[in-house]
């Protein structure tokens, strides 16, 4: 018999908000029109029917930005944060880590209205997955314990203390890379922090993505938590949710050919890589360069392009991108990395680029799963699985019986949306992202990084090395933190005790990454 599920609905509290959002925001909008700044206590019953509704139809609805709302979220499933509430770059979280917390309890989103074979079906696909993640956290811990072992330089003389270390630090990975056969039901918890009007946004949008039916669940009670606080927030002002048939995306015509067709043509076109530059500002270097100089009120006869170009990309020279608190968009110098911009058509797992699109400035056009289906299995194996012989093997027969469990989950009549829930971490997922060198350089830094996850890694490598070839001089001083501060700060790693072990500044990017 399967071990049970553990489900229930979301659980979300409102943590911190601001007393009177409301009346802030008709507050914000009376300063506009005043020599000084006018307080909420200020604030009429008559310009709170009469300001607040004109505000928000006209489209001014930066005064409803101002209050900030930080919720706790429980019981919400990884398929929803990544395709509804991460989706845009509108938000703080702090969530509870796959990579770092062992996943001990079976805990995750089940469909309502699922007839009882179906939920039968549901329920020990996710049993199955949480067993294979059990059994692969077990042997990929040796192959972890080994290689840190080797990386630490863990002799027989070392201490116990430092065997602990390596031994809880071996697990951490092993359970990493077992995370993918999880599937995307799973639950997670996390503080998720937004301005009035991003709630306003949510609202009105809830039913979009691949997960409509949770989303309006979670949205719907982070809206009923706000009514509670001041219920003119969303009575006085605000437009009602999209309806089904008013969903765009909905609308259109599904492709004939199915997922299939979209996988085969990008992975034809990706080859080797994890990221394919496909588009980019064909003078980005020189483009850069005459922005630096306007900025310096200078001219190239007295500040060339290889000495504009250093001057705002050598860390030696521009000291704020030493900087661990990131201030580039806050310099007028390093502002004009914006100029220069890059595309990448990538293929990344679910799993790591719920991750990647952590990165808010450099946005993506991801895919809608529910149109991008594939009847087979269509996945992405971590490097350290695959070298191992009996755990490939579990890996590819959990890959296996996720996408059995939910083609049969469609051939009993269940929604494409509620079956796509048993898919597992390392589904794969193809788009194109595009940011400007500004942000790309930050991006680059923290996943260039041994300690980054490892699929991001592997694609912000990429991603450098074709834009070295293209744009040399912009690409001459990118890489992780270590390599930027190499004979300049001590120390040199800015992980602390979680070091990599290698000492990647002596020949990036000319490095291997063995964990």
């Amino acid at each position: 018999m399967a071990e049970s599920v553990r489900t229930g609905p979301p659980v979300v509290t409102l943590r911190n908000a601001f007393a009177r959002p409301y009346d802030g925001a008709i507050a914000a909008a009376r300063t506009c029109y005043s020599p000084r700044v006018v307080t909420a206590d200020e604030v009429t019953p008559g310009q709170r029917d009469s300001i607040g509704p004109l505000t928000f139809a006209a489209g001014h609805h930066t005064v409803y930005q101002h209050a900030h709302f930080e919720f706790g979220l429980e019981n919400v499933s990884r398929q929803f944060v990544w395709s509804f509430l991460h989706s845009h770059p509108f938000y703080n979280s702090e969530q509870s880590s796959q990579r770092f917390v062992r996943l001990d309890q079976i805990s995750a989103f089940v469909p309502e209205g699922l007839e009882p074979v179906a939920r039968q079906v549901y329920e020990e696909g996710i049993a199955a997955a949480w067993a294979v993640y059990r059994s692969l956290s077990q042997i990929l811990k040796e192959d972890t314990s080994k290689i840190l072992s080797d990386l630490r330089h863990l002799g027989p003389n070392a201490s116990e203390k430092r065997r602990k270390k390596v031994a809880r630090e071996a697990e951490k990975k092993a359970i990493e890379l077992a995370r993918y056969v999880i599937p995307v039901a799973a639950f997670t918890s996390m503080v998720h922090t937004i301005s009035g009007i991003v709630l306003h946004r949510l609202h009105r949008m809830m039913r979009t993505g691949d997960a409509p039916t949770e989303s309006v669940r979670v949205v719907s009670a982070m809206v009923a938590r706000v009514e509670e606080l001041d219920p003119d927030f969303f009575h006085r002002v605000g437009d009602a949710p999209l309806g089904e048939g008013e969903i765009v995306e909905s609308r259109l015509p599904r492709s004939s050919a199915g997922g299939e067709a979209l996988a085969a043509r990008v992975d034809a076109q990706l080859g080797s890589r994890t990221s394919l530059l496909v588009d980019y500002t064909p003078h980005g270097e020189q483009t850069t360069a005459e922005a630096v100089r306007t900025v310096l009120g200078t001219t190239p006869e007295a500040l060339p392009d290889d000495d504009a170009l250093e001057r705002v990309l050598n860390p030696g020279l521009n000291r704020y991108r030493l900087e661990t608190l990131q201030l580039s968009v806050h310099s007028p110098l390093t502002r004009a990395l914006h100029h220069a911009s890059y595309t990448f058509l990538k293929r990344l797992s679910h799993t790591a680029d719920s991750q990647d699109q952590r990165h808010r400035l450099v946005p993506a056009s991801r895919p809608l799963m529910t149109l991008a289906d594939t009847v087979g299995p269509d996945y992405v194996t971590p490097p350290l699985i695959a070298a191992n012989a009996r755990a490939h093997e579990l890996y590819v027969a959990a890959m296996e019986q996720a996408w059995v469990a939910k083609n049969r989950l469609l051939d009993m009549g269940v929604p494409l949306e509620s079956a796509l829930y048993l898919l597992p971490n390392a589904k794969a997922l193809r788009f194109h992202e595009t940011g400007s060198l500004l942000y790309l350089a930050h991006k680059w830094v923290m996943r260039t990084c041994f300690n980054a996850q490892e699929e991001i890694y592997r694609a912000s490598m990429d991603e450098l090395d074709q834009v070295r070839a293209l744009h040399p001089r912009l690409a001459r001083h990118m890489g992780p933190p270590c390599v930027l501060r190499a004979g300049r700060v001590t120390p040199t790693c800015t992980e602390g005790e979680h070091f990599c072990g290698v000492p990647v500044w002596r020949s990036f990017p000319h490095v291997e990454r063995r964990i």
